[in-house]
């Protein structure tokens, strides 16, 4: 109980001077005619959809397989005609194209005992999502649509533990998001190797977690993380720095650096660089000047830092599709065996750390589908596995001590845990 309030207690801090207050963006204008358009308001709730349920009659239901709005309609008496104006909303309201199986809506026809309040209209509601939906007014001579948004609560929730197999497992086994391992995954990238994450590692984090009627809806955002991975502490502090949030560790460095240490989110390493190793396919010894990362095919591939795609093509000695990246005039990396490119990928393009520049194929001389990543450092090739790259700017001199005080509840809050 004394963590929980502690946590809580620094999780409003940590809040307050992190994220300022957004603004909401201007409704647009209605329409003129008898459609009327509303994109975002709010109105008084007797429920979670903003309607006086004593009001009306109600009738729940979820869309079945093959359903279409008409099929959702025509029960509760609204007239074909009537279902034509509702299609003419704009997508943003409703889109017929989106109806999906599984999807809550209800239907509101207003009670006849309620004699001197009753209703003229009757409401549709259809849930797009856990969190958005839109009601429908249907009334004689005019529809009217509103978007809305279920309350959402947020928790700050915490979890730790230590790695037996993955971290992914691990959240598992501890009943936490497994989303944590990919939102850690990004956090520590440039720091950790998380294809060599091993046996006996331990991590900590803080984070708030979005529900909606009681049920997740999602990782909002990390507020503190810490990793012991090879006998090494990992501190991941967040900071509003330049107008843009990211991570620090306990000094004040990025933990952002000019290259990801690898370029796939998760995979495993079947072959590491060699300058003899036996080739699976010609059965010759040879050089393998990259890492090979086994992975299904069809997964992403990111680029681990900016640059400019040098090339593009098929590389007939065995490399099949590839791409090579020119990061400044010492790096250069190449990315072989892609089954298609990223879109958008030709000569010229500049592209940033973390884009998706292809996905892993078998193209070329290869057994299987699989990404074959070669790092060069003003023109020869090194071990990628081995790379050392520097980090991007500190905490400004002028923000320390701002820094200084969330630094210093972070770390109290992960080392409670």
């Amino acid at each position: 109980m004394q963590v929980m309030r502690f946590l809580l207690f620094s999780g409003i801090i940590l809040s307050g001077l992190l994220y300022p207050a957004c603004e909401n963006p201007t409704p647009p204008s209605e329409p003129p005619g008898p459609v009327v358009v509303l994109e975002r308001d709010s109105v008084p709730a007797s429920n979670i959809y903003g309607i006086h349920e004593e009001l009306y009659q109600v009738v729940e239901g979820k869309v079945r397989h093959n359903q279409i709005l008409a099929d959702l309609l025509l029960p509760h008496g609204v007239s074909m005609q009537e279902i034509y104006r509702i299609s003419l909303l704009p997508d943003s309201l409703i889109d017929e194209r989106k109806i999906r199986p599984g999807n809550s809506f209800s239907f509101y026809t207003p009670d006849s005992l309620e004699r001197f309040s009753r209703p003229t209209t009757s409401l549709f509601v259809y849930e797009k999502d856990p969190l958005s939906f839109v009601v429908i007014s249907i009334g004689s001579d005019s529809i009217s649509a509103l978007n809305g948004e279920k309350p959402v609560e947020t928790r700050l929730q915490y979890a730790s533990g230590t790695i037996e197999t993955s971290l992914w497992e691990s959240m598992l086994a501890s009943e936490a998001d497994p989303m944590l391992a990919i939102e850690l995954s990004e956090i520590f990238a440039w720091s950790i190797d998380f294809f060599g994450i091993q046996q006996g590692d331990q991590y900590k984090v803080v984070y708030e977690e979005s529900y909606v009627d009681s049920i997740s809806i999602g990782i909002n955002r990390i507020i503190g993380a810490w990793i012991f991975h090879n006998q090494t502490d990992f501190w991941g502090i967040p900071f509003v720095q330049d107008g843009t949030r990211s991570f620090f560790d306990e000094k004040g460095n990025s933990l952002r650096k000019a290259f990801l240490k690898a370029p796939l989110r998760f995979s495993r390493i079947s072959s590491g660089f060699s300058h003899s190793r036996m080739h699976p396919v010609l059965k010759i010894r040879r050089p393998h000047h990259g890492v090979d990362y086994a992975a299904p095919t069809g997964t992403p591939v990111h680029t681990v830092g900016d640059g400019v795609v040098n090339r593009k093509g098929y590389q007939k000695s065995g490399g099949g599709n590839y791409v090579t990246i020119k990061h400044n005039s010492v790096y250069s990396t190449t990315y072989m065996h892609l089954s298609r490119y990223g879109k958008g990928i030709k000569q010229g393009v500049y592209v940033k750390q973390g884009d998706v520049i292809g996905y892993v194929g078998s193209t070329g001389l290869a057994t299987g589908p699989h990404l074959d990543f070669r790092f060069y450092k003003n023109g020869s090739a090194v071990n990628p596995l081995k790379v050392e790259a520097p980090p991007v700017e500190p905490i400004h001199e002028e923000n320390l001590t701002d820094y200084g005080m969330i630094r210093t509840v972070t770390m109290a809050m992960l080392k409670l845990l």
